[in-house]
């Protein structure tokens, strides 16, 4: 049996020797920001003049008057009063947790003064991951969704959710040996499924794989598509199975319940996006930089 190289990501020590200084967090991002030449984030003009500042440029297109920007300028790191250096911290601590660390614990091991500050940072560093482009999934691919959230009956009297027991809907598509697209929708109605799959597999797939949720039925004309029955305590059939996206889910609740403990509806995507960007960089060695990429 061949077994898969493990990826060894940036340990505690590595990370102090890369990033010793403010300088080397800039020098660093300003690398994988703009790789093939720095640009003006807001018109994209590549003639660009350096100021005296260091890490400052100025720009004479967009606007008359020059409009002057920083390595920062554009990226979830504006308007901050943070250093780089404890940006680039907590983003390696979210990324090497595999379920995840909560602002709690951010804020306990960052030694900020208030939660909202750990809070704040870390909603940022996943709105930056969920930018991550991608493109529509192909060979055997497995769609499925689920619900997170509690269970109402275990509510108090004056908590309960109500009809749908205050639970979220997340629905995913993964590639087996590739990569994850996992989106929060609002039903799980034969329409918003098919617009999902339509989405993000490709029409060439050799198999999508799916349960027997009767809003997968009619993606039969266009994809060759089996499915298992899971109320018959049908798991496998031949190739025909949802074990890897189901595997995903698992990854996925455990961090929240044991990460997060709770997350609302609001801010369900965001910890999805986090979730997904991990899974697919999990064969990544410089995930570190793959996220300061799209941040």
């Amino acid at each position: 049996m061949k077994h898969r190289k493990k990826i060894q990501q940036m340990t505690v020590t590595q990370w102090e020797k890369a990033f010793p200084t403010e300088e080397a967090c800039q020098t660093y991002l300003l690398h994988h920001r703009w790789p093939t030449g720095i640009y003006c984030p807001r018109c994209g003009n590549r003639k660009v003049y350096a100021l005296s500042a260091a890490f400052k440029w100025q720009c004479h297109q967009c606007t008359p008057q020059g409009y002057r920007f920083s390595v920062i300028a554009g990226t979830i790191f504006e308007n901050t009063n943070k250093p780089l250096r404890q940006w680039f911290k907590v983003i390696h601590l979210m990324l090497t947790s595999k379920k995840g660390i909560s602002a709690l614990q951010i804020h306990r091991m960052m030694g900020f003064g208030s939660y909202e500050t750990a809070w704040s940072m870390c909603h940022r560093v996943r709105a930056g991951l969920a930018n991550e482009e991608f493109r529509k999934l192909f060979g055997i691919v497995e769609v499925d969704e689920t619900v997170i959230g509690g269970d109402d009956s275990n509510r108090h009297f004056d908590k309960k959710k109500g009809k749908n027991g205050g639970k979220s809907i997340v629905i995913g598509a993964v590639q087996r040996k590739g990569n994850v697209i996992a989106r929060m929708i609002d039903r799980a109605d034969w329409t918003t499924l098919e617009n999902f799959v339509h989405f993000t597999v490709s029409d060439k797939v050799s198999l999508l794989a799916t349960d027997e949720h009767h809003g997968y039925k009619h993606l039969d004309d266009t994809y060759p598509h089996g499915h298992v029955r899971h109320s018959a305590k049908q798991y496998v059939v031949g190739a025909i199975h949802t074990n890897t996206i189901e595997g995903f889910w698992s990854i996925l609740k455990r961090g929240i319940v044991g990460s997060f403990h709770k997350v609302s509806a609001k801010y369900l995507p965001l910890y999805v996006a986090e979730f997904q960007f991990r899974y697919n960089n999990r064969l990544n060695p410089d995930i570190f930089g793959e996220a300061l990429s799209g941040c």
